[in-house]
């Protein structure tokens, strides 16, 4: 990390972020650690240059070699995710939302998305948002029983809304999704699809849950979670749609394009194509796996039973604890995790009944199968004593020996 010295308090504050990444397990479904690489190129000289329009169509001079870099990011997405159109423009996964809204459907246009409170995302409809504020939301959602989604339900509900456009995708389901019946079911009401890849893009790139390109009119998703890019967002799409996507993107939702996260995100996707990136991703899915047993096995409760992917979600009042009142416990030992709600939760977003823990990050910093177990066990230690400061101290001195046995950043990149 570059540092500088100084009086300012900003570089005081950077300092003590570095060092609590360092110290904690960073288990937030939604974070990662990126390479030296990446990290690099966002702090490079490209953030000094203005480069609004595209490639060859720019309303500034000087954009020759900018151009070469947001080229490759183009080609690198293309590549790696089966797609004949990609913009790489996107500043976050809800900026490319906001355009894939804007280039697929008018003001008022009917939308069927999966519910906030089994799993969505804010820009797939929250009322305060600008989706649920300029569109017409209406949900589907997981089983009460099983927790999981039935593609039957979702067809029926479909059938019965009859959308302009299907959104698939989530922050917090720890499933893999069917991307083929999800595509059937658009088919059968005449609706658009679009997939927020947001949390499984790494996963997908890597090879370890299906792809939505195939099925989908418009594939968005984030640079930083699973991906293990800096943080930006991205958009996929086809030969019919990529015109009004570049529109929605500039002019019509953004200015100037950050060309340091580009030349970022082009690094990343580049060590995305890279075979041990696969291994990567893999592993990713067998930690959570792993990680989920554990605690199910110290009698956890686990919402729908397991996990799939990178993420799963802990019904913690299982344990007679709230969500936050587990996200403290484990912070005070070095467990870094947020509260969430679960689904058909009583409790309210900010006191919920579950929380979210996820594997990118651990993966990335070398944890493997082993670590699983004693992070697994070591979490539910505390879960199940939050307030015995004997296993605080115990678990926190094992968390300790881990993050000094895997830095986040060794000499050599991450990939």
């Amino acid at each position: 990390m570059q540092t500088f010295e100084s009086s300012d308090p900003v570089w005081d504050a950077i300092r003590a972020e570095a060092e609590r990444q360092e110290t904690h397990l960073e288990l937030i479904a939604s974070e990662n650690h990126t390479s030296h690489e990446v990290m690099a190129a966002m702090g490079s000289c490209l953030t000094d240059k203005y480069a609004e329009g595209y490639p060859g169509r720019r309303y500034y001079g000087g954009c020759e070699h900018v151009d070469t870099v947001e080229t490759l990011c183009r080609e690198r997405a293309k590549s790696l995710f089966g797609a004949t159109h990609a913009n790489v423009q996107a500043h976050s996964g809800t900026q490319a939302n906001v355009a894939a809204f804007m280039a697929l459907l008018s003001a008022g246009d009917r939308v069927l998305g999966m519910s906030l409170d089994h799993g969505g995302h804010l820009s797939h409809g929250h009322p305060k948002n600008f989706s649920g504020i300029f569109y017409e939301f209406h949900a589907y959602g997981v089983e009460r029983e099983t927790e999981v989604l039935d593609y039957d339900r979702v067809r029926d509900v479909a059938r019965e809304v009859r959308p302009r456009m299907l959104l698939a995708g989530a922050s917090a389901y720890p499933r893999t999704l069917d991307f083929q019946a999800l595509g059937s079911i658009a088919k059968e009401v005449g609706a658009l699809l679009m997939v927020d890849q947001a949390h499984i893009a790494g996963l997908v790139a890597g090879g370890a849950h299906p792809s939505p390109v195939p099925h989908a009119e418009v594939v968005t998703m984030t640079t930083h979670k699973t991906l293990r890019g800096p943080r930006g967002g991205l958009i996929l799409t086809t030969k019919e749609w990529i015109k009004e996507v570049n529109s929605a993107v500039f002019p019509g939702g953004q200015g100037g394009p950050f060309m340091h996260a580009i030349a970022a995100k082009a690094i990343a996707l580049r060590e995305a194509a890279e075979p041990s990136f696969a291994d990567y991703a893999a592993r990713i899915v067998a930690n959570a796996a792993r990680l989920c047993a554990t605690l199910q096995e110290r009698g956890v409760r686990i919402v729908s039973g397991g996990t799939d992917n990178h993420l799963m979600l802990l019904d913690v009042s299982s344990v007679g604890l709230s969500g936050a009142e587990a996200e403290d416990a484990l912070g005070a030992v070095g467990m870094t995790v947020n509260k969430n709600l679960i689904p058909y939760d009583s409790a309210t977003p900010m006191n919920p009944s579950g929380i979210r823990v996820g594997t990118a990050a651990v993966t990335t910093r070398g944890l493997g199968l082993e670590e699983m177990v004693r992070l697994g066990n070591g979490m539910a230690d505390v879960l199940l004593s939050p307030a015995d400061q004997g296993v605080r101290a115990r678990v926190a001195a094992a968390v300790a020996e881990l993050t000094s046995a895997f830095p986040i950043r060794s000499a050599a990149p991450v990939v």
